[in-house]
């Protein structure tokens, strides 16, 4: 009986390999020196250490990369012995395959080498309608906004203005 797993690793498709911790960047030279197709998704964080902020490259998801190929004709073995490989992310001793179409759509998303958000469909300052809540209808002010898809709103509760953490998805554009 064939799986979908089947359908993917027939026509090459990415693994997840689980790398030992910080160690993204060896496991990615080494997996290309030998001559796996390898990438590592990398995001632009903002790091502040003694008084000097700068934007860096950081792995979109630390500890892990992804590895396209092909188990009837690679040997993917080789990949565990790799410096600064942990394991492979595998059911049982069959290996976990990712859909291309994931992998297609982070890189699409790349721009300068680093994966970036789409923007956000909010302002500050721009007026929202709250949904799904004890909350629902009030109609608030977007004062603040985080990269982790939070905002913080204005609301008038009891004749005081009231700031209050939501998640994009609790509010709707008016």
């Amino acid at each position: 009986m064939r799986t979908k797993n089947d359908d993917f690793a027939a026509q090459g498709a990415w693994v997840a390999v689980n790398t030992q911790p910080h160690r993204e960047r060896i496991a990615l030279d080494n997996l290309t020196r030998q001559e796996f197709h390898a990438y590592c998704p990398l995001v632009r964080k903002r790091v502040s250490h003694a008084r000097l902020t700068q934007d860096v490259l950081r792995p979109l998801f630390p500890s892990y990369l992804f590895v396209k190929l092909d188990p009837d004709v690679q040997r993917w073995r080789a990949i565990l012995s790799t410096f600064g490989v942990r394991t492979l992310v595998r059911c049982g001793e069959r290996l976990g395959f990712i859909p291309n179409g994931l992998i297609d759509g982070l890189k699409a998303r790349e721009i300068e080498g680093a994966i970036v958000r789409p923007a956000s469909p909010y302002k500050i300052g721009q007026q929202v309608r709250v949904v799904g809540s004890a909350l629902g209808g009030l109609v608030v002010t977007i004062i603040e906004m985080d990269e982790r898809d939070r905002l913080v709103v204005l609301m008038e509760m009891l004749n005081r203005p009231v700031n209050v953490k939501l998640s994009s998805h609790q509010v709707v554009a008016i």
